[in-house]
């Protein structure tokens, strides 16, 4: 298996009202058939109806939300940036779970919840720099060592 994520799908209850929220973030997609396909750099994220996504994964969907062990993050070029797209995202109808702060590691992180629970952590991270286009590449640690 190659190293890479080509899709990251959020299986969500209201497709219209996913498709709303993330606009509102600045972000734009194609709707196809139920489904939204939004760009994201070198992958796309999908927002699709939670039943259908179940169904098509073949396993059985209580239904509950909650933390499901698994986050999604964007590094920002700066700490006003954290702020501002936390701001963004709460005046679209995101529930914040940890206010920005400075992070262990010397940089500066928050996180919210988008309608259906999805986390998403929003960091700058001084070691981690961004290239022009917003890609991230790990640094090598182990010549930090």
């Amino acid at each position: 298996m190659e190293q890479r994520i080509s899709l990251i799908t959020l299986g969500v209850a209201d497709v219209a009202r996913a498709k709303a929220f993330y606009e509102q973030l600045g972000w734009r997609g194609q709707e196809v058939e139920g489904t939204v396909f939004i760009q994201a750099g070198g992958l796309a994220l999908v927002l699709w109806g939670r039943d259908k996504l179940a169904a098509d994964a073949n396993i059985d969907d209580p239904g509950t939300d909650g933390f499901g062990g698994m986050t999604l993050a964007q590094n920002v070029r700066s700490q006003a940036q954290v702020d501002k797209v936390i701001a963004t995202a709460t005046k679209a109808g995101a529930t914040v779970t940890k206010p920005a702060e400075e992070t262990f590691y010397g940089g500066y992180a928050g996180y919210f919840a988008d309608p259906d629970g999805h986390l998403w952590e929003i960091a700058w991270n001084p070691g981690f720099t961004l290239a022009e286009d917003g890609s991230l590449t790990v640094p090598d640690f182990s010549a930090m060592n």
